[in-house]
């Protein structure tokens, strides 16, 4: 070989080792530097943010509380501005209380209150309407509309005709504000859940997407085919112009661009669905409880969906790598917020946090039973004109046992839910996972255990919707292999067992069935 040719052959070698060394380098530091997964859980009282690390642990935390509007008695709405800038506020706030730099992110994950909907300007990117919440049912008219079709719909969606999702406010919108309906044919309108206005906005208006568990909560997407269905979109008379793209769980958003940093959105989930996912409910059959605002139980019912007959509602769990994974689901509609109440009407006492030590003041509810339908009732019942009543009183009755009540009734609702549920899939529940603000209650989840006899479990990290969506993203890059390692992570902080005994707790919730029936008699004017 001669001198010349050896010379080449070395710079070449040596060109070759400076760029794979340089390749090591970045990786290394890209490695080094991503150190979190930011998660974002907008509900519908409040917004949080956590920064979760790789041993799916909370590092910080930073929330703001939202507020709803009342513009007409059973009329739930939020201002969507608000909810976007408590989105920005949460994400500043946990950056400098944390810190953490956003070049140290290495994925943002959303998750959000599914079925409130808010259409805007495409080119302005402004709210039309306020959001419509999930709880609001200011479209129970239009619903009465389309009663005809209430087979076809539940065929194809797994969904309940009613005002609690997506579709009817759509069409309230279109129908209710001035020009909307030709701005909608002309293509000028976008729809979205609040997870697509959020994408929307931190991607500086780019992108117009949402994710399956989502999309399947709107009753316009066919979650066999899982995609939007044609034949309800004409039924409900929505443009498709106006619904955003549908993909999978963890896969690429768009970068986060009104941040800065070029930290990518790889994880978005409905809420009940990421605590389904950050409660590592991997299997077939496993099942949790939320505890928030309602209370919302989820069984994975593995890649078919299983069509109620029981007043169920069949929803997509996720969908990873071109595999979609089904769930059965049960609402309850008031489940934390029936303690809002007794603070904020009752003025009893001055935190939620309080009601336990309040209801602990007498040994039991005196006879009470409360049903908190302010809003209706949910599975099993879907009893939209129902309302709120308190059976029982006695003079011998006070406000402890009645805050008491208010307590039972959310384990008797999620009993409702849960017993319905497992007659639906022929299961048994040994284990109930639970999650939410209200399982920091020990009393009611010690009720919880006996009303259903049998073990409740509460994980280390009880933020597991946040957790949820924070895997889908993390998932989505790289920074957790597969769901194996996530849960090698998942701990459990607390278990709660049956003491009471089995007959006992028969007699109680057979009086609250009296009392749910009574109250459906009675529908109030």
């Amino acid at each position: 070989m001669s001198q010349e040719k050896r010379i080449i052959g070395y710079w070449l070698a040596l060109l070759a080792f400076s760029l794979l060394y340089s390749f090591v380098c970045k990786r290394y530091n890209f490695l080094r530097m991503k150190k979190y997964i930011l998660a974002i859980d907008q509900g519908t009282t409040s917004t949080r943010a956590i920064l979760i690390s790789q041993k799916g642990e909370k590092l910080f935390q930073a929330q703001r509380p939202l507020e709803c509007l009342f513009p007409k008695p059973g009329w739930v709405e939020q201002d969507p501005d608000q909810i976007w800038i408590s989105v920005v506020d949460v994400i500043n706030e946990l950056l400098i209380v944390s810190g953490a730099k956003i070049e140290e992110v290495a994925s943002i994950g959303i998750t959000n209150q599914r079925e409130t909907t808010i259409v805007w300007d495409k080119k302005s990117g402004k709210a039309i309407y306020n959001a419509i919440v999930w709880q609001s049912k200011e479209t129970q008219e239009i619903c009465e509309r389309y009663r005809s079709h209430t087979e076809e719909i539940a065929s194809k969606t797994g969904l309940r005709l009613n005002p609690y999702f997506s579709a009817s406010k759509i069409r309230f919108i279109l129908e209710n504000v001035k020009g909307a309906e030709e701005k909608a044919k002309k293509g000028d309108l976008y729809f979205g859940t609040v997870d697509s206005w959020i994408i929307f906005k931190m991607t500086n208006g780019k992108n117009h997407f949402t994710d399956v568990s989502n999309a399947s909560r709107t009753m316009l997407f066919n979650i066999f085919d899982t995609a939007w269905d044609p034949e309800l979109l004409k039924l409900w008379k929505i443009p498709e112009s106006m619904l955003p793209e549908v993909k999978e769980n963890s896969c690429d958003y768009g970068e986060a661009s009104f941040f800065h940093g070029g930290v990518h959105i790889n994880g978005v989930a409905g809420d009940q669905q990421a605590a389904l996912f950050g409660q590592c409910c991997y299997q077939n059959g496993e099942s949790k409880n939320t505890y928030g605002t309602g209370c919302f139980m989820l069984m994975n019912t593995g890649n078919k969906p299983i069509l109620s007959k029981n007043g169920l509602l069949t929803t997509v769990a996720w969908k990873l790598n071109g595999e979609t994974t089904y769930a059965l689901e049960g609402s309850v509609f008031i489940g934390g917020a029936v303690v809002q109440w007794v603070r904020d009407q009752m003025r009893w006492f001055e935190d939620s946090s309080d009601s336990e030590m309040y209801a602990k003041k007498r040994p039991d509810t005196a006879g009470v039973y409360f049903v908190p339908a302010f809003v209706g009732l949910g599975t099993p019942y879907w009893d939209d004109d129902a309302r709120g009543s308190i059976f029982g009183l006695t003079r011998g009755a006070d406000r402890h046992n009645i805050t008491r009540a208010a307590l039972y009734s959310i384990a008797y609702q999620s009993k409702d839910v849960i017993d319905t549920m497992k007659k639906e899939a022929c299961l048994t529940l040994p284990v109930l996972k639970v999650d939410g603000g209200a399982s920091s209650n020990a009393m009611l989840m010690q009720f919880q255990a006996d009303i259903l006899q049998c073990e409740v479990r509460i994980p280390k990290c009880v933020e597991t919707t946040a957790l949820g969506a924070g895997y889908f993203a993390g998932l989505g890059v790289g920074f957790w292999k597969n769901k194996h390692e996530i849960e090698v992570n998942h701990e459990f902080a607390k278990r709660y067992y049956p003491v009471m005994d089995p007959k006992e707790a028969d007699k109680l919730y057979k009086g609250w069935q009296m009392a749910v029936k009574a109250t459906r008699v009675f529908k109030g004017q």
